[in-house]
């Protein structure tokens, strides 16, 4: 058997890492600069790449969801007995892999979604943990930005003994590094992304310049909101935002008041529209969630099951309906039917002690048909309080 061009081996490299320099391909090849170079414009004219940093098309049904976002290492504390302020509570520690972007990666990547993560990973263990872990899971983090001298991100949940969250707090200032410049830097591999999928604990000016980004190019864009501090980084203007993923405290912060009734999260998500998002979902824990759907506003109820620990169940919501808009196409999907989805996955995580469910399966989402998603108009969404 005849060994492959220089031409050819330049192409495994790249295939193998789409993120190598130049310098490092003309290292392991034995070739100039200039050679390199002459292969990969060879490449580009041939369409075996698209450009700078080499990424490589992949057919239709191949391309990645890209999701960009945290990764942390979550520690969740959960007390033994009710929990009780002001004193100390017996607890049980446990230390898993976090991160809204990171979580609905995983996710996605159990339903074998190809999926693709922009994170920022400190050069301690805990990001190389995250960074072997998503691997082994089929998660590509290769074009995330490694910092040097700096600590990963963590995110710590006080948990009662039912396993719903009291507080939480979370050490997440590296994500700032994720800056315009960088999305630039990654601008091929996001041309490639079936769907990108955004949380908020990137900087404002990043989630502004990838709604940008949507809007020029036509692409869809998911924002997935983190917390109500950070609503502060979503940008006014959202034109180019396919759908908005938040709970119901989330948007009483973006409409600035309470929203005791379904009436008034109408309004509140009308509102949102009218700043330029197509649609809005409004999750609301245990009893379910909002979606719009032509200018109304459809309730769907949660799934009644014994909730072991609820970490990440918003997470497997988002990204069953990131599933649902990738395999249905998004211009026809069927919202009602993707939160359905959502709905059971996080049926599945609630009932499970670890963030992302072990044992997902897409046949889970796949068995529940558009007849399953009807609304059913005898069920009335219910009215909330104030407090």
């Amino acid at each position: 058997m005849t060994e492959p061009s220089k031409k050819e081996q330049l192409y495994q490299l790249i295939h193998a890492n789409p993120f190598i320099s130049q310098q490092d391909l003309a290292a392991d090849l034995g070739l100039s600069r200039s050679a390199v170079a002459g292969h990969i414009a060879s490449l580009i004219r041939e369409r075996r790449l698209l450009g700078r940093a080499y990424v490589l098309p992949a057919p239709r049904g191949q391309r990645p969801v890209v999701c960009i976002g945290a990764a942390n290492v979550d520690r969740k504390l959960r007390t033994i007995a009710t929990l009780q302020a002001g004193t100390s509570n017996p607890a049980t520690a446990s230390e898993t892999y976090g991160g809204v972007a990171r979580n609905i990666a995983e996710n996605l990547a159990r339903l074998h979604t190809p999926v693709a993560l922009l994170t920022a990973l400190g050069d301690d263990g805990a990001g190389r943990a995250l960074q072997d872990h998503a691997q082994a899971a089929g998660i590509d983090t290769r074009g995330s930005l490694a910092l040097a001298d700096t600590a990963s991100g963590t995110y710590t949940a006080i948990l009662d003994a039912e396993g719903e969250l009291h507080v939480a707090l979370a050490d997440m200032a590296l994500y700032d590094q994720l800056t315009p410049e960088f999305l630039a830097s990654r601008a091929p591999q996001r041309a490639a992304a079936a769907l990108t999928v955004a949380d908020l604990n990137l900087p404002l000016e990043t989630v502004a310049a990838l709604i940008d980004s949507a809007r020029a190019d036509h692409a869809p864009l998911v924002i997935v909101a983190v917390s109500q501090p950070k609503m502060a980084r979503l940008p006014h203007d959202l034109h180019g935002v396919r759908l908005l993923i938040l709970n119901r405290a989330e948007l009483e912060t973006v409409a600035g008041r309470p929203l005791p009734t379904e009436a008034d999260v109408r309004l509140a998500c009308a509102g949102v529209q009218q700043r330029g998002a197509r649609d809005v979902i409004v999750t609301c824990g245990s009893q379910g969630v909002f979606h719009t759907c032509d200018g109304q506003l459809v309730w769907l109820a949660a799934h009644q099951v014994k909730v072991v620990d609820v970490t990440g169940a918003g997470d497997a919501f988002s990204a069953a309906v990131c599933w649902s808009l990738v395999q249905d196409n998004d211009d026809s999907a069927d919202l009602t039917l993707a939160c359905r989805r959502g709905l059971a996955l996080a049926a599945v995580t609630v009932q499970s002690a670890s963030t992302v469910a072990p044992a997902l399966d897409a046949g889970l989402l796949e068995a529940i048909s558009n007849t399953d998603a009807a609304h059913d108009p005898g069920h009335s969404a219910p009215l909330y309080t104030t407090n």
